[in-house]
């Protein structure tokens, strides 16, 4: 029951708000973005005008004042993409140069060329996705020059990755289709994803919601709605030069109750859900019907990608303990997923033979790969994750990688072994990457570590991957490590030098790209002495300062990803507590040493009109910030849990007041920033409110309960 504040409330308010004001000073009265304030930007689709650099002295063509020629095959978006790009550096249509635009079919399949002659540009593709490539390479050419100016030279490229698609940056993981208003691709997302390289997103397919089914009547609720939902989110992001996947994890399991009248498919039981059992061939018969109406309904889906072993419950061997199944029981693991990756084929050829049907290998045992990857049909690609089951060392411990990393560079053992096997059973196969983030550091919507990136893409063109997916729900921001994975998307393949002094050059300007080119060496190099094999999912590096320290144990464990607690121990994952503090410590002394040289690298940007930098300040300030509180707080409760004396109570202390400045510091990134502390699937972390908290927290430890 609410009661009005007496006295000693009212004082104990002053007294929180003088500690507060104390600690943050005029930053707290000071304006800043409201939360998912970044959705309307990336949403955007003009984008913001440049001030355009002075003509080169010479060897480039001005396009300031253009004449824009586009034959009959070319879509009406290319030509839209390629204005845009003209008019944000204030480039005007006239009399001046004339840009020929057109697709010649003569030209070899993927392939784009852009020759200079006098007074006109020619740009030719042999189809309309080459075609709209070449735009995309001028619209990168125009920012490296710093206005409407291309190189005079002649440039033959060619696709060399197809597809490349992506998850959005800020989808809500539900029923979009169901939700038109809550639009998980607007047009300037798609647009600015197209920038750099990407020319698919996939999203969530929930197969039962997706169409009827004469074996299930239950089945395909609102279908026709979600469908024609699809539809024109299909026609729309074609417009931006993309496709839309879907993400297929079936059969989904289901309730008892489901099974009353149909005990001759109940499988597998987990947690109270049983699997749709698929060695019946009822059940993979309605897997396919599904999927044939669904493309059938929506003819211009770019594919699906399938999960056959995952945290669901699906197939009986999902979650490989199929001995409930009374038919699964009895069979190889290879036998029944074999027969679940055909059934979704299947269903996709009977609508359209030019869709993807991409199997993704995830969570497949060794044998299951040895079985099952040579006998996949050679109208299907395997997706593998590039550095799963790369050996490293890490703080003196020894271990394989196991899940996402950017900080370990790929391809690793597994992917390879699979990649080969695929390669001679005639099978293209793709690379699965996370180039943006990872959960070792979600709260931003990229790690700022390009030499990683390039190293690993370079790495992956050689393997031979024929696309790739480079994120899962995390990683849709469209960011430099995207730009610089764009670079590797066609052939002939660039060095890694070249590729990260272009991009540098491009989006920052040529007076700060040697600054930024050394930023992200160094970051790079801290990076890789990130612990990998701590429990990413718990450990407080997603939130940073805005965890509370706890000065006595709270008993609580770690939940997943939200909410770490104090429960070091398990968070340390397979290194010693002490292991994780020193490695911690070390990378974040070296980021906090390459910090004032992007300091200064993305003041000149800013005073140039690169609209980025200020953004890309805060990541890599926020990274910083992250990495020393993580340290901090693994310090913190070591000492806490040990018998200390009074040099250990004064480095609590110390600690504690550590956190109260890397809060400080913190705040007004968070408040000025709407990226920070924001991940799409679990939105955000922490709110700048709850930086304030953590000041207020850590005067209070200092204040009563560490007082020595």
């Amino acid at each position: 029951m609410y009661a009005a504040p007496g006295r000693a409330e009212k004082q104990r308010a002053m007294e929180i708000r003088s500690i507060v004001q104390s600690a943050l000073g005029k930053e707290l009265s000071t304006p800043g973005e409201p939360a998912f304030d970044f959705v309307a930007r990336l949403s955007a689709l003009e984008p913001p005008v440049r001030k355009s650099a002075a003509p080169p002295a010479s060897g480039y063509m001005d396009l300031s004042n253009y004449e824009l020629e586009t034959g009959d095959s070319v879509p009406p978006y290319i030509t839209a993409a390629l204005t845009r790009q003209l008019r944000s550096f204030s480039a005007s249509p006239g009399t001046g140069t004339r840009v020929i635009v057109g697709v010649d079919a003569k030209m070899p399949a993927g392939t784009f060329s852009i020759e200079s002659e006098p007074r006109a540009l020619k740009v030719r593709a042999n189809s309309a996705d080459a075609l709209f490539q070449a735009v995309r390479y001028l619209q990168g050419e125009m920012q490296l020059s710093g206005g409407a100016f291309v190189a005079a030279e002649r440039v033959q490229r060619s696709i060399a990755l197809d597809p490349r698609y992506l998850y959005s940056y800020f989808a809500l993981y539900g029923d979009p289709l169901l939700q038109p208003e809550i639009d998980p691709f607007p047009d300037g997302y798609l647009d600015k994803l197209a920038g750099v390289g990407i020319n698919g997103v996939w999203m969530q397919c929930v197969l039962n919601n997706m169409a009827p089914s004469k074996h299930f009547p239950e089945f395909g609720a609102r279908s026709n709605e979600r469908l024609a939902n699809l539809n024109k989110l299909v026609d729309r992001a074609r417009r931006s030069g993309l496709k839309i996947y879907l993400y297929l994890n079936e059969p989904r399991a289901m309730p008892a109750y489901f099974f009353r009248s149909r005990p001759g498919i109940k499988g597998a039981e987990s947690r109270a859900l049983y699997a749709m059992c698929t060695t019946p061939p009822d059940v993979r018969e309605w897997i396919s019907g599904s999927l044939a109406h669904v493309f059938e309904r929506v003819p211009e889906l770019g594919g699906v990608f399938s999960i056959t072993m995952s945290e669901n419950l699906t197939n009986c061997f999902s979650k490989l303990h199929p001995e409930t199944c009374p038919r699964c029981s009895k069979r190889h693991s290879w036998e029944v997923v074999g027969e679940v990756l055909e059934a979704i084929r299947a269903g996709v050829r009977r609508s359209s033979k030019t869709a993807e049907v991409i199997t993704w290998d995830w969570g497949w045992p060794d044998d299951m790969c040895a079985n099952l990857v040579p006998k996949l049909p050679k109208d299907t690609r395997l997706l593998s994750v590039s550095e799963w089951s790369v050996p490293i060392e890490r703080g003196g411990v020894k271990m394989l990688v196991g899940e996402y990393s950017i900080s370990v560079i790929g391809p690793g053992p597994r992917a390879s072994a699979n990649w080969r096997m695929a390669k001679q059973a005639g099978v293209r196969y793709m690379a699965k990457t996370q180039f943006n983030n990872t959960w070792a550091i979600s709260a931003v919507p990229y790690i700022p570590v390009a030499n990683l990136v390039a190293a690993h893409c370079a790495n992956l063109v050689r393997s031979g991957i024929s696309g790739i997916m480079p994120s899962w729900t995390l990683g849709g921001f469209p960011s430099p490590n995207l730009e610089i994975a764009n670079e590797f998307y066609l052939s002939p393949e660039p060095s890694i030098d070249d590729v990260l002094r272009r991009v540098a050059r491009r989006r920052y300007g040529k007076n700060a790209a040697d600054l930024a080119l050394r930023a992200w060496t160094g970051f790079s190099n801290a990076f890789r002495l990130y612990p990998y094999s701590v429990a990413i999912y718990n450990i407080p590096t997603q939130h940073g300062p805005a965890n509370l320290l706890r000065a006595t144990p709270t008993g609580v464990r770690n939940s997943m990803l939200l909410f770490p607690q104090d429960d070091y121990k398990s968070c340390s994952g397979k290194y010693p507590p002490q292991v994780v503090l020193r490695e911690f410590s070390k990378m974040a002394s070296q980021w906090s040493e390459v910090l004032p040289e992007v300091r200064k690298a993305m003041k000149i940007a800013a005073s140039e009109g690169h609209q980025s930098a200020s953004e890309d300040l805060a990541i890599a300030e926020t990274c910083g910030i992250h990495f020393q509180s993580t340290a901090n707080q693994i310090e913190f409760y070591i000492l806490r849990d040990q018998e200390r004396g009074p040099a250990g109570l004064a480095r609590m202390r110390e600690l504690a007041r550590q956190e109260i400045e890397l809060a400080r510091r913190l705040y007004p990134i968070a408040r000025g920033h709407s990226v920070i502390g924001y991940e799409a699937s679990n939105h955000y972390y922490y709110r700048p409110a709850d930086l304030i908290e953590k000041i207020l927290n850590c005067r209070y430890l200092l204040d009563h309960e560490l007082k020595g």
